[in-house]
């Protein structure tokens, strides 16, 4: 069986989540991969190139949620849809996500770990800016890193659960924490 750059690139995340970036080695990618080191350089330059391509799509992703908070006013129906991506993506890429959390302090001259640090201060941003009071902010802060945590932390906790009955449980209770915060205009975008 030939291995491939996307084989790769999840042995690498799976790795890189479980033992951290800084204790995770090619060689051990490549054991894991049951390929030679030579084989994994052959595909990526570097560690960092590694980490880089695991990392990307999730990146990529929240920067398309990112988007979707620009507009009017953030009324409880945009709330709803926002919820609902961003439940997605946390399940979509829980191990990316559990990367920037859990990682990122210690990776913060890593580039692409740099974006998403810097999306996820958008993300607090605009919820800063859209709310009026510390309370408010705070609903915010503990719902959405709050399930971030849960989500990055289920796997290696062994508390897995079917990802409808997750999703629908984290809508449900999302929606219910958040549902008496009152939001302002969003801010001009220029």
């Amino acid at each position: 069986m030939q291995t491939t750059t996307e084989d790769l690139r999840l042995v690498a995340l799976a790795e890189f989540t479980a033992a951290g970036y800084s204790a995770t080695s090619l060689q051990r990618i490549a054991e894991l991969a049951d390929v030679s080191k030579s084989s994994v350089l052959y595909h990526f330059s570097s560690k960092e190139d590694l980490l880089q391509a695991a990392v990307t799509p999730a990146v990529d992703r929240l920067a398309e949620i990112l988007e979707l908070l620009a507009g009017d006013f953030f009324t409880p129906e945009r709330r709803t849809a926002f919820l609902a991506e961003f439940i997605d993506f946390l399940l979509i890429y829980r191990r990316e996500v559990n990367i920037f959390i859990n990682q990122g302090p210690s990776l913060f001259d890593v580039p692409v770990i740099e974006r998403a640090t810097i999306l996820v201060r958008q993300l607090a941003e605009f919820f800063h800016s859209s709310t009026s009071t510390l309370e408010d902010r705070m609903r915010f802060a503990i719902a959405l890193g709050g399930a971030a945590y849960m989500l990055c932390s289920q796997d290696s906790l062994g508390f897995p659960t079917p990802v409808d009955e997750t999703r629908a449980a984290l809508l449900s209770v999302l929606t219910e924490l958040l549902a008496p915060v009152a939001t302002l205009p969003s801010p001009v975008q220029e």
